[in-house]
C-alpha cells in the first residue's frame, strides 16, 4: 500500500496537537474519528493531557506504541514543522498540516513552507493549509470541518477535490442535506507536496468512486493533471470542474495578438475540452452534473421527452433544453397509443411534448406505466419527469413510482422538482434518480453527459500521430526574429511563405517590384519593431514605378516614430483571392496554445478563435486540426459561403499541423509565433504566409 492509499484508509492516526475541548479546532479530528465510527488506532498527542475523551494522550510522538500511518498536525505554522519532522522520523506515510500563515501569505510564509518540506522529507505531504480530508466510503474523517456536525451522510460515488478547505465543507454539507452521495473528499490547499493531479490518479483506482468532481483555483501541474485526467478517460469515470478566476483581468499580449486572443482562462477551457474534462459552469453545478453522471446511465442522442402533470414547469424544462440544442420532439404514434391505454378521460394531452398527463390520486401504476412507455420508445433518448404540487402529498409513492421504472432502461431519467420540496428531492436522490430543483440544472446534466459520450466516442476513434521531424535547428537565433527570419523559420516545418525579397535601397526595391508582380507590398524589416503598421511601416498596393519614393518616406515616418533607423526593407507579392486567417503560438502557464481564428488587422476585433493545448505526448492530428477550423464562426467563408470559391482547407491543416510540430520540436524555446495574416487561397492553390512573429528562447531557457 502506498502512502497516499494510507493517507486516504489509516489504520492508525495521531492526532499532534489534540484538544480535550471538542468544541476547538484542535478538539474536532478526536471527536469527529470517533462520531464517524473509525475503527483503527488513535493517538492524541499532547503533553498537557492524560487522556482526550478516553483515548490515552500522548506527550510527543516519541512515546507512541508504534509509527501511525496517518499524522494530523495541529500545531500553529511556527511549530508544525517540529510535529512534522518527529512523523516522519518515526516512519508516518503522511502528514496533514491545517495551520495556515505559509505560501498563500507571501514571502515569509513560503519560507516557512520549504521548511516544512524539508521536514517531511520522504514523507508525503496534504496541505499546508488544508482542512483534511473525509473518507465516507470507509467511515474514515480525517478533518476538522464543522460540516462533520452532520450525524450521516449518503455514501455514493461521487469523489471530491478541493483547493479549498471551506469549500470541501460546504459541498459536504450541501450533499448531505440533498442525498448525494460522496465517496472521498479531500482538500489539497496550498499543494505543498501532494496536489489535485496525485488525488485524480487515485481516484481513478478507487472502485467506490466512479465520478471525480474538482474545485480548482489553478494549477501547479498541468502536465499531471492531464496524465490523470486521461486515465480517468480511459477508466470511464467523468472529471468535473468548477474553475474560478474566470475573468481576463491577467491577460496581456506580448509582442504578438495571440496572447491577448487566448486569455488564461481559455486556455483552461482548452485543456478541460482535450483531456474530457466537463467544466461547470456555476457552483451548484459541481453537485448536480456528477451527481447525474453518476447514475451510469447512456444518452446516446439529444431527444428528450417531458413528462407532467403541471404545464407551467413543463414549458420551463423545454424552454431551457432547447436553448441548449435538446430536441423535445412530440411521441410517435406507438407510443401516444400506449400513454392514451394508461389515461382515463380526455384531460391528457397526448399528442406533444411536454407529455402532460393527469396523475389523479397520485397513480403509482400510471406513472411507473407512462415513464415505462418513454423509455421503451425509440423516438426519444432522455425523459424527464416533472413532480408537481401534488408530489407534496405522497413524496414517497411519487419516489418509488419513478424509481421502479428505471430496470431495464439505461437511458437516463431525472426529475425537476417543480415546488419547494426539499424532501421529495432527497428521495428521488437517495433513489438514483437525479433531482433537480430548476429546470436550468435539469439541462446542465444532460449537457454534461452529452459532452461526456462525445467525448469517449472520439477517444475510441484511431489517433493520427504526426511523424518527428528532422528539421536542422542548430543555427536558429535567439530573441525577436525579424519578419523574415521568422518566416523562414516556417518554411523550414513546411509554411509556405509568399515571395519576397529583402532590400535596403530603393533601387533593390524598384527591381524586387519588378520581379513580383504589378503591386506589391512594401514593409519595414526589424527585429525590434514588430506592429510595423503602427508606425507606418507598411504599404500596400505598391508599384515598380513608385516603390523607390514609398521607401524613403517608410525610413522617415518609422524613424520620426520611433527613432529607430529604418535600414531593411521587404518587397512582397500581393496575395488576393484568399481568406485570412492567424495562427500563432503563446507561452501559458499551463503550456504552449495553438491558437487558430479569423486574421487580419481585426483579428483582436472579433475574437473568433479555437485554441489547442499542445503535448509531446498527443502531437496535434490532422483530425485535431480540422476540428478547429470547423469550430470557426467563419468556417462559412472557407466552406463556400453564397459563392465564394471553396478554400484549400487541406492545405490550412497540413500549415496547422506543421506550425504544432514546429512548437512541440522547439519546446521550451518557442516563447511565441504568429502568423497574421496567413492567406487561404481557393482549393488547390495552398496557403501563403504573409506576415510572421518568432520570439526564441536560448537553450538555457527549455523546458
Amino acid at each position: 500500500m502506498n502512502a497516499i492509499s494510507k493517507l486516504m484508509r489509516p489504520a492508525s492516526v495521531a492526532v499532534v496537537g489534540a484538544s480535550a475541548d471538542a468544541g476547538k479546532t484542535s478538539g474536532r479530528p478526536v471527536a469527529y474519528l470517533r462520531k464517524h465510527g473509525f475503527d483503527g488506532d488513535i493517538y492524541p498527542v499532547n503533553p498537557r493531557y492524560d487522556s482526550i475523551d478516553g483515548l490515552r494522550c500522548y506527550a510527543d510522538v516519541a512515546s507512541l506504541p508504534h509509527a501511525p500511518d496517518v499524522g494530523i498536525v495541529l500545531l500553529g505554522a511556527e511549530r508544525a514543522h517540529l510535529a512534522v519532522r518527529d512523523l516522519a522520523s518515526r516512519g508516518t506515510s503522511a502528514a496533514i498540516v491545517l495551520a495556515s500563515g505559509y505560501a498563500e501569505i507571501g514571502e515569509e510564509g513560503a519560507k516557512r513552507q520549504a521548511q516544512l518540506i524539508e521536514a517531511a522529507g520522504s514523507m508525503r505531504l496534504l496541505g499546508p493549509n488544508t482542512i483534511g480530508l473525509v473518507n465516507l466510503t470507509d467511515r474514515i474523517t480525517l478533518s476538522a470541518s464543522g460540516a462533520l456536525e452532520t450525524d450521516t451522510f449518503t455514501v455514493g460515488g461521487i469523489g471530491v477535490v478541493s483547493q479549498s478547505g471551506g469549500i470541501l465543507g460546504s459541498l459536504l454539507s450541501r450533499a448531505a442535506a440533498r442525498g448525494i452521495g460522496l465517496s472521498k473528499l479531500v482538500s489539497t490547499s496550498n499543494e505543498a507536496d501532494l496536489d489535485m493531479a496525485d488525488f485524480v490518479d487515485y481516484l481513478v483506482d478507487d472502485d467506490s468512486t466512479s465520478v471525480i468532481a474538482l474545485y480548482m483555483e489553478g494549477l501547479r501541474h498541468p502536465d499531471r493533471l492531464r496524465r490523470a485526467a486521461l486515465r480517468a478517460a480511459a477508466a470511464g469515470k467523468p472529471v468535473v470542474v468548477f474553475k474560478i478566476g474566470r475573468s481576463e483581468s491577467g491577460a496581456r499580449s506580448a509582442v504578438s495578438h495571440t496572447g491577448a486572443l487566448a486569455g488564461s482562462d481559455r486556455v483552461y477551457d482548452a485543456l478541460f475540452s482535450q483531456v474530457g474534462i466537463i467544466r461547470a459552469q456555476t457552483f451548484s453545478d459541481l453537485l448536480d452534473i456528477p451527481h447525474a453522471l453518476a447514475a451510469r446511465r447512456k444518452l446516446s442522442g439529444r431527444r428528450v421527452a417531458i413528462l407532467t402533470s403541471t404545464g407551467g414547469a413543463g414549458t420551463l424544462v423545454t424552454d431551457s433544453l432547447g436553448m441548449a440544442n435538446f430536441e423535445t420532439p412530440p411521441p410517435d404514434e406507438a407510443t401516444a397509443a400506449k400513454l392514451r391505454a394508461l389515461q382515463t378521460g380526455d384531460h391528457a394531452v397526448l399528442d406533444r411534448n411536454p407529455i402532460d398527463v393527469t396523475l389523479a390520486g397520485l397513480q403509482p401504476a400510471l406513472l411507473r406505466g407512462a415513464i415505462g412507455a418513454l423509455l421503451e420508445s425509440p423516438a426519444y433518448d432522455a425523459v424527464v419527469v416533472i413532480v408537481g404540487s401534488s408530489g407534496l402529498a405522497m413524496p414517497d409513492l411519487m419516489a418509488d413510482a419513478i424509481r421502479d421504472s428505471l430496470p431495464g432502461s439505461d437511458k437516463p431519467v431525472m426529475a425537476f422538482v417543480s415546488p419547494h420540496a426539499p424532501e421529495i428531492t432527497r428521495l428521488l436522490n437517495e433513489q438514483a434518480v437525479p433531482a433537480f430543483a430548476s429546470p436550468e440544472s435539469v439541462t446542465s446534466a444532460l449537457a454534461a453527459m452529452w459532452q461526456h459520450g462525445e467525448y469517449i466516442r472520439r477517444a475510441v476513434s484511431s489517433v493520427e500521430r504526426s511523424l518527428e521531424s528532422d528539421v536542422d535547428l542548430s543555427d536558429l537565433p535567439v530573441g525577436s526574429l525579424n519578419e523574415a527570419q521568422a518566416k523562414a523559420l516556417f518554411s523550414r516545418f513546411g509554411v509556405t511563405a509568399v515571395r519576397e525579397r529583402v532590400v535596403t535601397s530603393a533601387h533593390a526595391a524598384e527591381s524586387a517590384a519588378r520581379d513580383l508582380g504589378d503591386k506589391v507590398v512594401l514593409k519595414l524589416l526589424s527585429n525590434e519593431i514588430t506592429h510595423k503598421s503602427d508606425v507606418g511601416g507598411v504599404a500596400v498596393g505598391v508599384t515598380a514605378d513608385s516603390i523607390g519614393a514609398r521607401l524613403n518616406r517608410m525610413r522617415d515616418d518609422v524613424e520620426t516614430a520611433t527613432g529607430i533607423s529604418a535600414n531593411a526593407f521587404l518587397v512582397q507579392e500581393m496575395v488576393t483571392g484568399g481568406t485570412e486567417l492567424i495562427l500563432g503560438l503563446h507561452r501559458d502557464p499551463l503550456g504552449t496554445v495553438l491558437l487558430l481564428g479569423m486574421g487580419g488587422v481585426t483579428a483582436e476585433l472579433f475574437k473568433d478563435t479555437t485554441m489547442r493545448l499542445l503535448s509531446t505526448e498527443a502531437p496535434l492530428s490532422r483530425a485535431d486540426a480540422l476540428e478547429m477550423i470547423h469550430e470557426l464562426k467563419t468556417w462559412p467563408l472557407l466552406d463556400g459561403f453564397r459563392g465564394r470559391p471553396r478554400a484549400d482547407v487541406d492545405a490550412l491543416v497540413t500549415a496547422i499541423v506543421a506550425f504544432a510540430r514546429m512548437a512541440v520540436r522547439l519546446g521550451g524555446r518557442m516563447v511565441e509565433a504568429e502568423i497574421n495574416p496567413i492567406f487561404v487561397l481557393p482549393a488547390g492553390q495552398g496557403v501563403r504566409a504573409a506576415d510572421g512573429v518568432a520570439v526564441l528562447a536560448s537553450e538555457a531557457h527549455d523546458e
